[in-house]
């Protein structure tokens, strides 16, 4: 189980934001949330190329484009 530290004198909600960003960036929020109810196989499949796209989109991004060398014959 998550849990976090609450530092001397800090607000209640400040931790909650803390702890809720640190769920959030495992994906355990995005579980919870899926796990709530019963998902068919078309909503796992569209869910499940829903977030190829972003993968994708992400891994395109920073790939590196490597330039045609010169080929001297």
């Amino acid at each position: 189980m998550r849990g976090i530290e609450i530092q001397k004198n800090e607000p209640v909600d400040r931790a909650l934001k803390r702890l809720k960003g640190l769920l959030d960036s495992e994906g355990i929020l995005e579980e919870m949330r899926r796990r709530r109810s019963f998902e068919t196989v078309t909503q796992r499949k569209q869910r499940k190329e829903r977030t190829a796209s972003k993968r994708h989109a992400i891994r395109w991004k920073f790939q590196r484009v490597k330039p045609a060398e010169d080929k001297e014959s």
